[in-house]
């Protein structure tokens, strides 16, 4: 970190209150190592309003996966997404971080924060949708429980036009995502009723109301999103597309599971990728023993 660097740490009171000494050597580590100014809010109000106020400084949350996307989420409608990288030192439960450390943020506060003030930056996708929503990892249709149902093989694919540049770190990060949305039952027939849906991505219809699926979820990756249709009565289909949009023709609308948020009932959604949207301090690579 350069030493004209300065950290708006914000702590989320979840945080505070299932951790606290995590919470006090994170905060120790950083306010030692850079100028820090520590906000303490007590609600998402007062959370945005610290964000809001950062002014030059460098963003730092200190919580959950919901802190993490909640930050992104207020960053990306202020216009702030893009510019200076977003720190995140995970603390709480092992379920409620599993994003975070699929997209490299290091457990354990200290290493954590040391990747806050040495770290490097990763570059990611963001799913945006049309109604002002983000989405860090990925979403599953219908809602669920916290772990969606896994996709069956074998998959279909159709590729679409779009697509994005590879970034094997990237890749992996997101085969991380793809193991955390699909949970421990992978090979497991879903026991669900069939939704009728209509899913197009790209213009290219993956699946209309008078074929009911089971479940769709969405994930970005390398600049493209990707999107997984099961039918009830069928393989389950897979393709690549930067704009994905799911209906419902009639009815109460469906719910769907954003990262860790269930949302709904909507009658109409329309997810876009903004490629390399943001950006993640994680911690440098070792360096290689060859040579040495």
């Amino acid at each position: 970190m350069s030493a004209p660097d300065q950290l708006l740490v914000v702590i989320d009171p979840v945080a505070r209150r299932f951790d606290g000494e995590s919470v006090r050597i994170a905060k120790d580590v950083l306010c030692g190592g850079a100028a820090a100014k520590v906000c303490l809010p007590d609600t998402p109000e007062e959370f945005a309003r610290a964000l809001a106020r950062r002014g030059s400084r460098r963003p730092v949350v200190i919580g959950d996966d919901r802190a993490l996307v909640r930050a992104v989420g207020l960053l990306h409608r202020g216009g702030g997404l893009g510019g200076k990288a977003l720190s995140l030192v995970p603390v709480g439960p092992g379920e409620t971080v599993r994003l975070a450390l699929s997209l490299g943020a290091p457990p354990g506060a200290v290493r954590a924060a040391r990747a806050v003030l040495d770290g490097v930056e990763r570059r990611l996708d963001l799913l945006v949708d049309d109604g002002g929503g983000v989405v860090v990892g990925g979403l599953r249709i219908p809602e669920g429980p916290p772990s969606p149902v896994p996709a069956a093989a074998p998959e279909a694919r159709f590729r679409l036009s779009g697509g994005g540049v590879p970034a094997p770190s990237v890749w992996g990060t997101c085969r991380s995502l793809v193991r955390t949305l699909v949970g421990p039952g992978a090979g497991r027939v879903p026991q669900m009723r069939g939704q009728r849906l209509r899913v197009v991505a790209d213009g290219r219809l993956l699946a209309d109301v008078d074929d009911p699926v089971e479940g769709v979820t969405v994930v970005s990756r390398d600049g493209a999103a990707e999107v997984v249709v099961r039918p009830r009565a069928a393989a389950p289909r897979r393709t690549d597309a930067r704009t994905v949009t799911v209906s419902v023709p009639a009815g109460a609308g469906f719910r769907y599971r954003a990262d860790a948020e269930p949302t709904g009932p909507v009658r109409s959604r329309t997810w876009t990728v903004r490629p390399a949207a943001w950006s993640l301090l994680v911690p440098a690579p070792a360096l290689s023993p060859e040579g040495a």
